[in-house]
């Protein structure tokens, strides 16, 4: 095996910030956390000569093209009317194509404009090619109507086309899929292929011609709400069969991919246990376990440098594990010695030039927000290129403990604790911090900008994957329906207690917060164990199940409405018992309450309702901030900054954040 050398050769683009007085013993300002990173989605050119990147602007994420050899700017591309670079890749050495979003808030996806858009590294060419809207005659050809593109492929050996997925609307719930080649200059497209139904994604074979459909339902045979799907192949008379019904067969299977080599990658699982990868058969179908774990879904794959090899599986039932599946390969080599030239971090290939010679490398870990390297494989040398934000230093992040434990009904649930830089780990105050969802999201041990705020402040943080969070398996994730304020919050105060009895943290001072779901368990927890918390903090939170029944955009659609019932329950009796409004004058701790104005998702009225039962309760929050302007979660860096310095000091004057340094206590 060669031996790997790091050279720190990089330029970084962005400038360390001063530190901000409301920072204790050093550590960096609220503004310093809550500052968006300056990069994300590094991907270097074909034949190695640029790196493309989006680059944070305020409002704006803008396309930034540099030269690799020196990272010199080549060029800004920045769309007009406060639009921001979402997706973009590759198409030829010479140019990119991209799609426009707006930023929503942070518990929600950017919003995607639907508009596509192709230019030159050097900026000449530039071409709106998908948009909507009038145009004038010379335009039409690339006006679209309901039709919705995604980038599925960049055709690596043709320099013009690409291929796109197309969806448009077929039914209030249906949704058709087609492929077509899609020219990147001109905008012109050619159909490939049609989904055999609606609410399918299509995937390709090794030669780029469509072969599987994924198709899905959200409703079991009694019409309730449950995830299901089915697999076809397509043959080359381009007739659909069907390959396998998770509503038959009891199985879940999916393509996930294709190697340049011909294996098909799919995951398996029989709807309870986690997930398999392993490869399917061309023909029959038939699976072939490579990977599982008995614990953790695939959190993530580690691939060749073509992007289309899969080498290792990720699992992350506590800190990532890297699992080889594929030794023999010649990435494989060089990924076990950049992953040993990093210990205790997460290395992936981030992307490669088309000869695979040059891959840039990421570098992620608990306390490394995220670094990109150049690995040359002639010489087995990374240069470092640079740092997401270079303003936050590693060596003073607080570290991330995984943890297991049981609770009070024997079920096995996995959580992390974020202690303090400089801390004894012991006796600590501390943030029951409850990640959103509830069935789906989950928390990780990677870099979270928010822990490390409330860690800096000399709070200990604990998260816990409760049931219903993703990540374990199906059945796992299905206990969390209907349980909310039992099981969910159950397990929530089990690790709450279990985190005291382990003697790290000071029982005496202990508050709770969290966004969205993890804004109603913060109103929730604390009814039912009246004595466990200090403080509570609610934040974009669904706390009256009456608002988001009526006024949510879940409830705007049919499947929105079946989650819901299955959620919720469907009689009023269930609704009001696990809606923390009904329960108000069970709540005898300080509460501050946020929200945004503008919130879809968990409409601020539900804080506003809150609100009102707090006060008729005779417990009136101590504050509430209704935020113009903003949705699911602040974005604008001006609002952070005052939503969490807000917090912070509703939490020190509750359980008063210290720091232990050597044992001694210091405060803040």
């Amino acid at each position: 095996m060669k031996k790997l050398h790091l050279a720190v050769l990089g330029l970084a683009l962005c400038a360390a910030s001063a530190q901000a007085a409301d920072a204790p013993s050093g550590a960096p300002s609220i503004a310093d956390f809550v500052r968006h990173p300056t990069y994300s989605g590094a991907k270097i050119s074909p034949s190695g000569e640029y790196l493309a990147m989006t680059v944070d602007r305020g409002d704006q994420d803008v396309l930034t093209v540099l030269r690799t050899k020196d990272l010199s700017v080549v060029k800004v591309n920045q769309l007009p009317d406060e639009k921001s670079v979402g997706q973009f890749e590759w198409v030829s050495p010479e140019r990119l194509i991209f799609n426009s979003v707006r930023k929503l808030g942070r518990y929600a996806q950017p919003f995607g404009t639907g508009e596509w858009y192709g230019v030159n590294a050097d900026g000449t060419q530039p071409r709106p090619l998908v948009f909507y809207g009038t145009r004038d005659a010379t335009q039409r050809g690339k006006q679209v109507g309901n039709e919705r593109f995604q980038l599925l492929d960049t055709l690596p050996d043709d320099d013009v086309n690409v291929i796109m997925t197309v969806t448009s609307p077929r039914s209030s719930e249906g949704v058709g899929t087609e492929l077509v080649l899609f020219d990147t200059l001109t905008g012109r497209r050619k159909s490939l292929a049609r989904a055999p139904r609606e609410n399918c994604e299509i995937a390709l074979d090794a030669a780029k011609a469509p072969r599987f459909a994924i198709c899905y339902d959200d409703e079991d045979a009694q019409g309730n709400f449950d995830s299901q799907n089915e697999l076809y192949r397509r043959g080359d008379d381009g007739k659909w069969t069907l390959v396998n019904s998770s509503k038959s067969s009891g199985k879940h299977l999916s393509v996930i991919g294709t190697s340049t080599d011909g294996l098909i990658y799919a995951n398996q699982s029989d709807g309870k246990k986690p997930e398999a990868l392993g490869t399917i058969d061309p023909t029959t179908g038939a699976f072939k376990t490579l990977f599982e774990d008995a614990v953790s879904d695939p959190a993530g794959y580690i691939t060749s440098a073509d992007g289309d090899t899969i080498l290792g599986v990720i699992t992350e039932a506590g800190a990532p594990r890297v699992t080889m599946v594929d030794e023999k390969h010649a990435d494989a080599e060089i990924y076990a010695s950049l992953a040993g030239a990093f210990p205790g971090q997460l290395v992936r290939f981030s992307s490669a030039t088309k000869d695979g010679k040059k891959i840039v490398v990421s570098v992620v870990s608990d306390k490394n927000p995220g670094e990109l390297y150049l690995y040359d494989r002639d010489t087995g040398k990374a240069r470092f290129l640079m740092q997401g934000r270079k303003w936050l230093d590693p060596k003073k992040m607080a570290s991330v403990k995984p943890f297991s434990m049981t609770t009070r009904d024997g079920l096995k649930i996995y959580g992390y604790l974020t202690i303090p830089n400089g801390s004894d780990g012991k006796n600590l105050p501390m943030i029951v911090n409850v990640h959103g969802g509830p069935m789906g999201p989950r928390d990780d041990w990677a870099f979270n900008w928010e822990t490390q705020l409330l860690a800096s402040r000399g709070y200990l943080v604990m998260q816990i994957n409760y049931r219903g969070s993703g990540g374990f398996g199906k059945e796992f994730q299905d206990k969390g329906y209907g349980t909310w304020a039992t099981g969910i919050m159950n397990d929530i105060i089990d690790a709450t207690k279990w985190t005291i009895n382990q003697g790290y943290a000071d029982g005496d001072r202990v508050c709770i917060y969290g966004g969205s779901f993890g804004g109603y368990a913060s109103l929730m927890a604390p009814t039912i164990d009246q004595k466990l918390f200090k403080c509570a903090f609610g934040y974009v939170g669904a706390y009256d199940i009456d608002v988001q029944l009526t006024k949510s955009d879940t409830s705007e659609r049919e499947s929105g409405r079946r989650y819901m019932a299955r959620a919720f329950g469907k009689t009023k009796a269930e609704q009001d018992a696990m809606s923390p409004v009904k329960h108000a004058d069970k709540f005898k701790i300080p509460v501050y309450l946020a929200a945004g104005a503008r919130d879809p998702r968990c409409p601020p009225e539900n804080t506003e309702s809150m609100n009102k039962a707090l006060i008729a309760a005779g417990n009136p929050p101590e504050g509430m901030i209704i935020q113009s302007g903003e949705m699911h979660g602040f974005y604008k860096e001006e609002n952070n900054q005052r939503l969490y310095g807000e917090m912070l000091g509703f939490f020190d004057r509750h359980i008063g954040g210290k720091v232990n340094v050597g044992g001694a206590s210091k405060a803040n």
